[in-house]
């Protein structure tokens, strides 16, 4: 089906096209996950690397996704131009058609920005109309002027006001009633009998209300819809992290195969820097292993023949020869995006204090306006009397108030809590955040800004530290990076060493002088490890040295934990990382409530366990092993430098790298949902004064409309204060 323009230029020659369509070259897609990218510079380097690459017909990247998309000829392959870019220092990963799910084109927000836009422009021209008619028009102008506002608004509602109509006819069709069922009658109303009162000659007509209501309900829809337009899927963006190729092993040379034609069984090679695509046990090789997405842990593990491995763990150092044990819906990687998928879902049921009120309201407002319809016909015998009193009460008790309240609070305070470095994500976060009354934490990359530092440089002499920084800049471990990153602070020059290589899974050796150097685990170089994080040096037969580190805290860390405690609000640390350094951060920050070691099926078990006590969980976290806890809390926190999937998991992001605002976060929203609640009032208070004077008869459709705007405007003035309490 072919695409219509909006503009007739651009579809002038569908031939031409058709044409071209026809003789351009067979291309395909491919996209790449490109986590490593930062900046514009970034951007240019890759678009240029792969739009050089052979049979590669256009690159684009998106920054914000960390993706690229690419059109290839067939015979192109992802793993080709995910090699390409890792000789660049691009890390790249082939995404699946599933993945990509998550970038397709955001339609309703464009949909109800033209449908707002339609509305208030043709609320304008009928209002300009209607001035007219208000300033005396008489007889056969203020009939022309009615039948303009007429031609005018019937095109401009069926457009406009799908969205309450489909919804209503939607809820009515189930038997059940929902806010936009009034909206739909009072629209209607408005028009028939703003139509009935044209064809008889009337005075009086109501286009310009029934636009005006529509203009404002799709305002607060609109308002309500950027709130939520920022949310995707957290399993969808878990999706993202298969790997949808692995090399099998076949007649003992590696091939490369679908992983859905991976069987228990087989035997495959995952290669240094390659990410598990299933379930094993390591048959052959030694390496280390990356399992910060999974578990947390800050340093890689030693990977050896017998040890079992999960899919989405990275290999850092050396390849392996993987048995699967476990593909497809029975690996862990898959496990865990369907815990979030339940616990997403799960969390989806929350009801809003505006749905909450559309249960008691709409009701009401039915039977309310269909006894005055009633009763005035009965008093009066004048149909067309009891139609224009029946529609003043329906249009008078619109809930556009009710619509305005909660999106014009929750943008007011969204704004305020941007402007400290806080991105509210979902539209009843706020809510859910102002009753929150237990803390979760996670440790490494949340409290701790996950990178080791070393802490005992200058307990060395110069020559060991030169020795430690020349074997150090040749390897990639965190470890070693983070030595070379304090010596390079303090511009020391590292020994000249010959003969480097890194062994898989214990570190680097060389000789420096004649003797053999060795920087790495410490029963390689015969020394004991004990609790805290360290890395070790042997000069020859030298005793070995030890390098100490500690993950510093991340900024904000122990205001944050003060402001809580004196909210007096409960705090939970809860880690994947070992028991050593989660119990020092536990005693560094003062929290007595603690646990190392936690998986994240237990990290969610442990959220619904508190829930099933009554608290209000709010979960702070960054990691993938952090996913399903914060889809399972009553609302959560990530850092923006957290992996996508817990960013997309959780109501809010963490702009900044301070953690200092959350605690200003929970008062915010607790003023916000008294912002909210007393909007609901002012909405009922407002009804309880101008009902009565609808139902008596003294107040036309078109003052019932200009009622229901001012409660709007009431509505938003009250939200708005909200921006400026301090």
């Amino acid at each position: 089906m072919s695409a219509v323009s909006a503009c007739p230029a651009c579809s002038a020659a569908p031939a031409a096209e058709a044409l071209a369509a026809a003789q351009a070259p067979r291309e395909v897609n491919l996209a790449l996950s490109l986590p490593g990218i930062h900046c514009a510079a970034c951007i240019s380097s890759v678009e240029r690397a792969l739009s050089a690459f052979p049979g590669v017909h256009g690159a684009r990247v998106n920054l914000t996704l960390k993706r690229a998309q690419i059109e290839a000829d067939p015979e192109v392959t992802a793993e080709q131009l995910a090699a390409k870019l890792e000789t660049l220092g691009f890390e790249a990963h082939e995404l699946d058609s599933g993945a990509l799910r998550a970038t397709e084109t955001d339609q309703a927000g464009r949909d109800l920005l033209m449908r707002l836009a339609v509305s208030g422009f043709a609320s304008m021209n009928v209002m300009l109309l209607s001035v007219a008619v208000w300033s005396g028009a008489e007889a056969a102008t203020r009939d022309l002027f009615h039948w303009l506002s007429a031609a005018i608004t019937l095109p401009a509602i069926a457009f406009s006001a799908q969205p309450f109509f489909l919804h209503a006819y939607s809820a009515l069709r189930a038997g059940r009633l929902n806010m936009d069922v009034p909206i739909s009658l009072a629209i209607a109303l408005a028009l028939v009998t703003s139509l009935w009162e044209t064809s008889l000659s009337g005075e009086h007509a109501y286009f310009d209300a029934a636009l005006t209501l529509t203009f404002f309900l799709l305002a607060g829809r609109y308002l309500d819809h950027r709130a939520r337009a920022v949310a995707r899927s957290a399993a969808e963006e878990l999706a993202a992290l298969e790997v949808p190729r692995a090399l099998r092993f076949e007649d003992d040379a590696p091939v490369q195969v679908s992983v859905s034609e991976l069987r228990i069984g087989d035997v495959i090679l995952v290669r240094p820097g390659g990410r598990m695509p299933v379930d094993g046990v390591i048959s052959e090789g030694r390496s280390e292993l990356d399992r910060a997405l999974l578990t947390g842990e800050t340093l890689p593990v030693l990977a050896e023949p017998g040890q079992a491995v999960s899919a989405g763990e990275v290999n850092l150092t050396g390849p392996l020869n993987i048995r699967v044990t476990a593909v497809g819906e029975d690996s862990s990687l898959y496990r865990m995006a369907q815990l979030v998928a339940v616990a997403e879902s799960g969390r989806s049921n929350y009801t809003s204090l505006a749905d909450k009120a559309a249960k008691l309201y709409a009701p009401g407002v039915h039977i309310l306006s269909a006894l005055s319809f009633l009763g005035w016909l009965i008093y009066s015998g004048d149909m067309r009397m009891a139609l224009n009193i029946a529609a003043a009460v329906l249009i008078i008790t619109c809930p556009c108030a009710l619509g305005l309240a909660v999106p014009a609070v929750t943008t007011a305070a969204s704004g305020r809590l941007f402007r400290k470095g806080l991105l509210i994500k979902d539209g009843t976060a706020m809510e859910r955040l102002a009753k929150v009354d237990t803390v979760v934490f996670d440790k490494t990359g949340t409290l701790t800004q996950g990178q080791p530092k070393l802490i005992n440089l200058m307990d060395h002499d110069a020559r060991a530290r030169g020795v430690a920084f020349a074997l150090a800049s040749g390897s990639a471990h965190p470890l070693a990076q983070g030595i070379v990153a304090a010596m390079t602070a303090t511009k020391l020059t590292p020994a000249q060493l010959t003969d480097i290589r890194e062994v898989p899974g214990y570190g680097t050796e060389a000789y420096w002088n004649g003797a053999r150097v060795r920087l790495g685990r410490a029963s390689w170089v015969g020394a004991e490890q004990g609790e805290r994080t360290a890395t070790w040096l042997q000069i020859g037969g030298e005793n070995p040295a030890p390098f100490y580190f500690e993950d510093a805290l991340r900024q904000g860390a122990q205001e944050l934990i003060d402001d809580l405690k004196a909210k007096g609000i409960a705090m939970h640390l809860i880690s994947g990382d070992a028991l050593a350094p989660v119990r020092a951060l536990a005693n560094t920050l003062g929290l007595e409530n603690w646990s190392a070691n936690a998986l994240p099926v237990e990290k969610a078990d442990f959220i619904n366990a508190l829930k099933a006590k009554g608290a209000h969980v709010l979960m702070v976290g960054d990691g993938l092993n952090d996913t399903a806890a914060l889809s399972t809390a009553n609302v959560s926190i990530s850092p923006a430098s957290a992996l996508d999937a817990a960013r997309v998991a959780s109501d809010i992001v963490l702009l900044g790298n301070t953690l200092a605002p959350i605690g200003g976060a929970i008062t915010v929203a607790q003023k916000a949902t008294l912002r909210i609640k007393e909007n609901f009032q002012i909405a009922t208070l407002y009804n309880i004064i101008a009902v009565p004077f609808a139902i008596a008869g003294l107040a036309t459709p078109l003052i019932a409309a200009l009622a229901m705007s001012s409660s709007s405007i009431t509505v938003s003035l009250n939200a708005l204060r909200l921006g400026r309490e301090k």
